[in-house]
């Protein structure tokens, strides 16, 4: 490929911001290995999060400054298909339910975890995969803002000659 009278080489791979880039348009893997890291986290911050000292608005700004960093690093590269959405809504909802604890059911009177509804209502900030596509778009806006002086608008706008 060229830009700016430049050659690149064609590669099956790269890394970009700790992000491993495929030419298969598929994300499957990163997002396992940041869940993974996600899921890492929990050992060391379990009692911060369970804690009944703690209250909720807290434990949900430990969420999103630290584990959420952590998961979405290098997001801004993902394009999401629904099963990718899911497992990241599902990883959230994990966090969520750790957060907010058990309902005691009003008819069985049993404790019970809480359903994705409930968790939407409690949680009123937006989900995983908004903030996904909030950062994509965030970033497509600051590289067509560059100009065309630069390689990476010309490459985010231009046209290929080729496939």
């Amino acid at each position: 490929m060229k830009v700016d009278n430049r050659s690149h080489e064609r590669v099956e791979e790269f890394k970009y911001l700790g992000t491993t880039i495929t030419n298969q348009k598929s994300v499957q893997e990163e997002i396992k290995s940041r869940l993974k890291s996600g899921n890492a986290f929990y050992p060391s911050a379990q009692y911060l999060l369970s804690s009944s000292l703690l209250s909720k608005n807290l434990k949900i700004k430990i969420y999103r400054t630290i584990n959420l960093l952590v998961v979405l690093y290098g997001c801004e590269t993902w394009l999401l298909k629904l099963r990718e959405e899911g497992r990241l809504r599902v990883f959230e909802n994990m966090v969520l339910r750790r957060i907010f604890g058990s309902r005691r059911d009003e008819v069985t009177r049993k404790w019970r975890t809480l359903y994705d509804e409930e968790l939407n209502d409690l949680y009123s900030l937006p989900n995983i995969a908004r903030v996904i596509k909030s950062r994509r778009m965030s970033r497509a806006g600051k590289i067509a803002r560059m100009g065309d002086r630069r390689s990476v608008f010309r490459v985010l706008v231009g046209k290929p000659e080729e496939k």
